[in-house]
């Protein structure tokens, strides 16, 4: 086999779930957009069914399709985007509920589908979706009249404890809503680690159910396994890759592993991330490139089979500090080459 392969253990996934439900008093809901962080939807929202979790959150329509076809009929999917345009047949068969985001989202959803369920995110800051305190004071009355299932926001900060504009979203939030009938939610994973103020009647963990920062006790859920090639031997001063940026010191032995930046494992990590064989560290050399990588196993002592890249001790932080980004963008980066295995 000449591709890498992720281990997804559902069994991890439930205990982030569970840690992060038994720090609120509230329903903890589970956001599994982007194919579900990149380890797949259908059956990370199977698996958080099955332990208890009652409502879903997609970005688009198109994932709440996949989902519900996955979970059957009961669960509630809530779309962030909202009502788009052509968005009503799936709304509609599928049973999905809209996040609405505007006027005129309220306006296609009431006369598309009269009485279909909904929900309404509230913009308190952050700029990016939602109704800004103008536009919903103008149509707080009519959308009270439709009793949405959820008036929602979203932090921009929340991983940034003692950032002011966490304080600032929470005061907006509270003055949009203030008196509303309507369930509300305002806690992503950071929000929840703000503490109870944020937490309102539902939280939607996110990146924190996938092993990811903000959640600092969260296990890691995604192992990523890459099959050795090919091994050679190197003399002093011979180099490796493209653009001859790794030089060997000592005569050295090389395995070349099957994967790249193709599969998310992003180029300008380099030199600053290893893979392992158990618990042994073997550094990677030269350059990412986008089917494979040079790795030095000279202090290993043999030629493995396969090295591990994403580990317990090697998470997607620390992959993603490496490479200049964030947790999200590495399991979201994923490739679709990797053969992926459940584990429960």
């Amino acid at each position: 086999m000449a591709t890498a392969t992720l281990t997804i253990d559902l069994a991890a996934l439930i205990r982030n779930w569970k840690a992060l439900d038994a720090k609120t008093n509230c329903e903890t809901a589970a956001v599994v957009k982007a194919n579900g962080y990149g380890l797949g939807a259908g059956r990370v929202a199977r698996s958080l069914a099955n332990a208890g979790v009652r409502k879903f959150f997609v970005a688009a329509v198109e994932e709440g399709v996949e989902v519900r076809q996955a979970l059957g009929p009961g669960p509630e999917i809530n779309v962030f985007s909202g009502h788009m345009s052509g968005d009503t047949d799936m709304i509609h068969d599928m049973q999905l509920t809209p996040m609405v985001n505007s006027i005129d989202q309220m306006l296609r959803h009431v006369e598309s589908l009269p009485g279909h369920d909904f929900g309404v995110q509230l913009d308190t800051g952050m700029n990016r979706l939602g109704m800004e305190p103008a536009e919903w004071a103008a149509l707080r009355e009519i959308v009270e009249k439709q009793t949405p299932t959820l008036v929602m926001s979203h932090l921009a900060c929340a991983d940034e404890p003692d950032h002011p504009m966490n304080a600032i979203q929470l005061r907006s939030f509270l003055e949009m809503t203030q008196g509303i009938d309507a369930p509300r939610s305002l806690a992503a994973t950071g929000g929840i680690l703000l503490g109870p103020d944020y937490h309102f009647d539902v939280t939607r963990p996110g990146v924190g159910l996938y092993g990811g920062m903000p959640f600092e006790d969260a296990e890691a859920v995604a192992h990523v396994s890459i099959p050795v090639i090919q091994c050679r031997d190197l003399d002093e001063g011979e180099t490796v890759g493209y653009s001859n940026t790794w030089t060997a010191e000592r005569p050295s032995r090389v395995a070349t592993i099957a994967a790249g930046y193709a599969d998310g494992l992003i180029r300008k990590m380099g030199a600053d991330v290893s893979v392992f064989h158990g618990s042994v560290a073997c550094p990677v050399i030269g350059r990412i490139s986008m089917d494979m990588i040079g790795v030095d196993i000279t202090d290993l002592g043999e030629d493995p089979r396969e090295l591990d890249i994403l580990t317990e001790d090697q998470t997607v932080d620390m992959l993603a500090d490496a490479a200049g980004t964030i947790g999200y963008e590495i399991l979201t980066s994923l490739g679709g080459r990797y053969t992926r295995r459940y584990s429960s």
